[in-house]
């Protein structure tokens, strides 16, 4: 499970990043489209799916999605709300702003993109 339960979500409500309600069962986004956001998990779980597995289960304080943010492909992944679920949705420009505020939030995502290539290395 990616958790980071220390994630200031008041950075968030400075830049007034929006924060969607996801049922349980909601298809948040679907391999292959296009993807201009990622995404916190404020509260619930979301699992991201490929191939009809579970790759990951991600709480409240994790990420996702963050990799189409970055660098324009596709979704590689299916993400569905696995229980009712309140999430931030963060855009381009948003995340820049993240940036710019708390320098650390980008060593987060790149940490975790580092944890996320390991794992897929080991079960190689």
């Amino acid at each position: 499970m990616t958790e980071n339960p220390e994630f200031d979500f008041s950075l968030l409500a400075r830049d007034n990043i929006p924060v969607r309600q996801f049922a349980a069962d909601e298809k948040i986004f679907l391999a292959g489209e296009a993807g201009s956001s990622m995404f916190i998990v404020r509260s619930g779980k979301v699992a991201i799916k490929s191939g009809g597995m579970i790759l990951e289960s991600v709480g409240p304080g994790g990420l996702f999605g963050e990799m189409a943010l970055i660098d324009g492909s596709p979704r590689s992944a299916t993400a569905v709300a696995t229980e009712d679920s309140e999430i931030a949705v963060i855009e381009q420009p948003g995340l820049l702003g993240l940036i710019q505020q708390n320098p650390k939030f980008a060593l987060t995502v790149m940490q975790l993109m580092a944890r996320r290539i390991r794992r897929t290395n080991e079960s190689l």
